[in-house]
């Protein structure tokens, strides 16, 4: 008996100590996953918005479905597929690419509006977590409407009409699409602290989300439409996929890094993550630059169309660089040095600005003059180095203007910010209006707009067979342009170093 019972009490002692490991496993898995996740989706199924939608789109979709039975009821061989995949992918957006984007802005900027987000700093999260929590919660909800439509879709395939990898690359898109625009408005309900400027950015993200939804209705319709059997993927498809892609989850990533800085204390380390998300950006784009132009034998136009959207998009992204606040906090200052370019501050984020605008130009001309093509190599690279420059010495001017005076009227992000829009729009309509009414002549005309940053660039990227390097405008010119962004880059770094010392010296 002893020798029968001692196994059966060693497996009843086992199972306890299983038990008990399973237990502390779940433990430690419930403490990793943020509990802001289960809060917000369990808040957002009880919502009327969700259940009216859900229901909405299944009726939708079932009466699509019904439809397209009643259509192909009897047809020997239908090609329907495309046209029905299209309809229920237009169901799926309307939530996807509308309502949820605007439901995670009005979940946080309802945070920020009833002052409830202080309370949400005090459970210890800390703003990375609950941003993080946020997104993933609306994550959840538009994975549940995607689980309702999706035998739908799986449906349009059997009609025939459309192949699986153009469902698959049209789904992975429409993710990739969703997570960006659910992560620009979080950022977007960061952006505004008073009620003007929340009106302001609800019409604004109101109307690109519309826009947006169009666009990328449009994309997926030429994709499932072209061919016989769906979209023909060579070789351009494919890059342009994976560069759409990469622009997606790479600005997705700096944005929620931006939402995380604007949402952080002034004494904390903010601009750092940010900071360093835009530089990673800077980088894997050129190096995705270089590897397909040395996949497609260095043809030029990929190094002209990186050195123009890739400029403007790091002009773009220098606007919030470098209109943050003036100065550090006291525990940040022991460690910052001339070339701490992470840390907070004006000064640092204009000159980390200024170096990848310039870096960037450098780094496409040199790509661009690998081609065979020695004319397009001088004609484009001047183009987006003066485009470059253009950025530096606009720039420089919204922070002169801002920051110059003593008194801090306009110095705040929101009015430096402003300035830039309103200079550069001021420089790109002003002299042409200056040279038809003196009655200028193409040359008097194109001195009158060197500094203009529209038709400059035009200007310098224009054929000229009559020149000898081929460009309607001499090098020469764009040294003149050169000096001038060099000599207000300069002027506004020592200005923003004036303030700097000012600010901790107060």
């Amino acid at each position: 008996m002893s020798t029968q019972a001692s196994p059966a009490s060693g497996a009843s002692e086992s199972v306890p100590v299983t038990a008990a490991g399973a237990s502390d496993r779940w433990e430690r898995w419930g403490d990793r996953l943020n509990p802001l996740v289960v809060k917000e989706v369990r808040q957002g199924l009880r919502t009327r918005v969700f259940w009216v939608c859900f229901s909405l789109l299944l009726l939708a979709c079932l009466v699509l479905s019904l439809i397209a039975y009643a259509n192909t009821q009897g047809a020997s061989y239908s090609r329907e597929g495309r046209t029905y995949f299209f309809a229920f992918f237009v169901c799926l957006g309307v939530v996807h690419f509308g309502v949820i984007p605007f439901n995670a802005y009005r979940s946080l900027a309802r945070e920020r509006e009833d002052e409830t987000w202080v309370l949400l700093l005090l459970t210890g999260l800390g703003p990375r977590r609950i941003l993080r929590g946020k997104v993933a919660s609306f994550l959840v909800q538009a994975a549940l409407y995607a689980s309702a439509v999706g035998p739908f879709l799986l449906f349009s395939y059997f009609l025939n009409g459309i192949d699986l990898p153009t469902i698959l690359v049209a789904l992975l898109l429409g993710g990739a699409w969703l997570v960006f625009l659910t992560l620009a408005s979080v950022c977007a309900a960061t952006l505004a602290d008073g009620r003007m400027g929340r009106a302001f950015v609800r019409f604004a993200l109101v109307g690109v989300l519309a826009v947006t939804f169009f666009q990328a209705l449009t994309l997926i319709y030429v994709m499932t439409q072209r061919g016989g059997n769906g979209f023909t993927f060579d070789r351009s498809f494919f890059l342009g996929v994976c560069a759409g892609l990469g622009m997606m989850l790479t600005d997705g990533w700096l944005l929620f890094e931006a939402s995380v800085a604007r949402l952080s204390l002034m004494t904390e380390d903010y601009s750092r993550h940010p900071r360093r998300a835009l530089v990673v950006q800077a980088l894997l784009a050129f190096a995705a630059v270089v590897a397909v132009s040395w996949y497609l034998d260095f043809d030029n136009d990929v190094a002209e169309i990186a050195g123009v959207f890739g400029t403007l998009h790091l002009i773009g992204t220098g606007l919030f660089t470098v209109s943050d606040v003036d100065g550090q906090s006291r525990p940040l200052r022991a460690g910052t040095r001339p070339w701490s370019l992470f840390k907070p501050g004006a000064l640092r984020g204009f000159r980390l600005t200024v170096l990848l605008l310039l870096g960037w130009a450098l780094g496409c001309s040199v790509l661009l003059s690998m081609s065979d093509e020695t004319q397009g190599w001088t004609r484009m690279g001047m183009a987006f180095t003066a485009l470059a420059l253009y950025g530096v010495l606009y720039l420089s001017l919204a922070l002169l203007l801002g920051r110059m005076p003593r008194s801090d009227r306009f110095a705040s992000p929101v009015a430096v910010r402003l300035l830039f829009v309103a200079v550069t729009a001021l420089a790109s309509g002003l002299p042409p209006l200056v040279a038809v009414f003196l009655r200028l002549d193409e040359s008097g005309s194109e001195l009158l707009n060197l500094l203009n940053p529209l038709v400059g660039t035009v200007n310098f990227g224009r054929y000229n067979y009559s020149e000898p390097y081929g460009t309607h405008l001499p090098p020469e010119l764009l040294l003149c342009v050169a000096l001038v962004a060099l000599l207000a880059a300069f002027a506004a770094d020592r200005v923003l170093a004036e303030r700097e010392q000012r600010a901790h010296a107060s």
